[in-house]
């Protein structure tokens, strides 16, 4: 075929489908417009999915008359002027290509006043081209209605989902630029039904509240972290915002949200840094409700690298992912409380202990795969919330029943006893005084070839941990000794178990948890009087009482005003 130049109305479809992936793109540009032009109240229409109708209505400063017919042409902006300006970048929208490229595949009208005029602008637009032009009488603000979206463009239409899936992610684009703008009053409504608004009350918990409710916004801690150098030549990078206590939980990562300077973005290495900072609080295959907002220099961020402005990047990526990491770990330790009788019930039964999930790290600027920042070093506070208890007595031999200040409190002797034994092995580890017993006999045990290449990989590393083991013949090991913790019990199966979780990051401290796990008293173990108070002067001391390694809690407590309401005294 010969080569040729398309058609402007081909190119302005192009260009549109980069920009207008689906209804919920059309929403996102709209309302990021309306923060832009310092909008305090944002109502957004939808029906029929986003393909019939989209309508949003602002209070923000309004296009002057003379600008409306501008704003629908390719890369025409008010927010940058050079190329300078890229670099600086702290409005939400500056690439200019949002209202000519809805413009391109829908019917748009539009309805602006800005201050100082007498009457508003209206236009009328279908495939980008004008088919109407008035004033009308409007207040300060904008109005945007977009129909018959991807109507003239069946390829497009054909490939959205139903309505209800495509309205959720409009739910979703309004439901994260409510959590990002706590100031601004947001109002959704869905084929008539109103599914948010917020108060606008410049408390993100209250927000929070009205996206995720009550319970959730109550169960929120809030970020007190201190500036830190984002790898750029000492420029200050902040973490904001509020982490979910590890008493709630989601069964996916859809719960944290992510801002930097308050512009939604999808990060997977950031959104690792978050669930890093609860290991061991979190069981497996649950994931925390975050909402973090990065504050940092623009210079120090690109939100120049896709069309439709979700993705960025970092000049220091792995001083940023450390400072998220450091800030909820930081807030988690100090002030996660200890989770209440009623707050448990109903909790589905853990998961046995794994690794979490592999994570696919974004590709490097020149190809192949970029490493993934390393793992801050994290000092634990002392936790503060686990007050001085007085031993009562053993439950179902399997529970440490003990009255504190505030009630009653009810310790699993086992997850107790792991949260004490990790942290003892970690501390010992690091000053290399680990207890080793010396076996009898040498003791052979044969391994599966897979067993085999991980075993030769991490033998020295086991032998940090007190276990002596070398080869003995093909596919067969001697091990010579084991740690203290584990003689007599069945430390081969601890061997095996490390070597089918297999390697990577992590590792380390899944052989710490295993060796508590297998160290740790049992269930239905009887304990003395000496003994359950020896584990609980323990557990007060740990940096982290309230949960196991696997993130199981360790106590629950049940308040005094709940004893006294169930005996009728309240």
């Amino acid at each position: 075929m010969p080569i040729k130049v398309l058609e402007p109305k081909v190119i302005s479809q192009i260009a549109a489908g980069e920009v207008v992936e689906r209804p919920a793109s059309v929403v996102k540009e709209l309302v990021e417009n309306s923060l832009d032009a310092g909008a305090t109240q944002i109502s957004v229409e939808v029906k029929g999915g986003g393909v019939s109708l989209i309508r949003v209505v602002d209070n923000g400063s309004g296009i002057p008359a003379d600008e409306a017919e501008l704003a629908f042409g390719r890369h025409a902006t008010s927010k940058i002027t050079n190329l300078d300006d890229l670099e600086s970048i702290l409005s939400l929208g500056f690439r200019g290509e949002a209202l000519a490229s809805i413009a391109a595949v829908a019917e748009v009208e539009l309805t602006t006043c800005a201050a100082g005029e007498a009457t508003g602008t209206y236009l009328a637009l279908k495939g980008g081209e004008i088919t109407g032009r008035g004033r009308r009488g409007r207040s300060p603000g904008t109005t945007i209605a977009v129909s018959g979206l991807f109507r003239q463009v069946p390829a497009r239409l054909k490939f959205l989902k139903s309505a209800a899936t495509e309205a959720s992610h409009i739910a979703n684009i309004v439901s994260r630029y409510a959590l990002a703008f706590p100031e601004v009053r947001f109002s959704l409504s869905l084929d008539g039904r109103t599914t948010l608004r917020t108060p606008g009350s410049s408390q993100l918990a209250d927000s929070v509240a009205e996206v995720y409710g009550l319970e959730v916004a109550q169960s929120m801690l809030e970020i007190k972290a201190p500036g830190w150098d984002s790898g750029g030549g000492g420029s200050a990078l902040t973490v904001s915002g509020l982490v979910g206590s590890p008493k709630i939980s989601r069964a996916s990562r859809d719960y944290i949200s992510i801002f930097v300077n308050r512009r939604w973005v999808r990060h997977r290495a950031l959104a690792w840094a978050v669930e890093e900072a609860y290991h061991g609080l979190l069981m497996t295959g649950k994931h925390p409700v975050a909402v973090i907002n990065l504050g940092l220099p623009p210079r120090e961020v690109d939100a120049n690298v896709h069309p439709t402005k979700t993705e960025v990047r970092f000049r220091g990526e792995a001083a940023v992912f450390g400072a998220v990491q450091r800030a909820v770990r930081q807030t988690l330790v100090e002030m996660a409380p200890v989770p209440r009788i009623s707050e448990v019930a109903g909790r589905p039964a853990p998961t046995s202990f794994a690794a979490p999930p592999p994570i696919l790290w974004p590709q490097a600027v020149g190809g192949g795969r970029v490493a993934p920042p390393p793992s801050p070093e994290v000092s634990p506070t002392p936790a503060l919330t686990l007050p001085v208890l007085r031993v009562v007595g053993q439950l179902l031999s399997s529970y440490i029943i003990a009255e504190g200040p505030d009630g009653l409190y009810l310790i699993d002797q086992h997850a107790a006893h792991e949260r004490i034994l990790f942290e003892q092995i970690m501390e010992k580890r690091a000053r290399r005084e680990v207890e080793v017993q010396t076996l009898l006999e040498a003791t052979p045990f044969e391994v599966t070839p897979h067993q085999a290449e991980a075993l030769e990989s991490h033998l020295e590393k086991l032998g940090e941990f007190g276990f002596s083991i070398e080869p003995f013949g093909e596919r067969t090991f001697l091990v010579r000794s084991v740690p203290a913790s584990l003689a007599g019990g069945d430390w081969l199966g601890v061997i095996r178990e490390i070597l089918d979780a297999g390697s990577g990051q992590g590792w380390e401290e899944k052989m710490v948890a295993l060796l508590a796990c297998h160290s740790a008293v049992r269930a239905g173990q009887v304990l003395t009087d000496d003994e359950m108070r020896e584990m609980v002067r323990q557990l007060e001391q740990v940096s982290l009482p309230n949960t196991c390694p696997h993130g199981r809690p360790t106590l629950i407590r049940l308040t005094r005003e709940q004893l006294e309401r169930e005996f009728g005294r309240s």
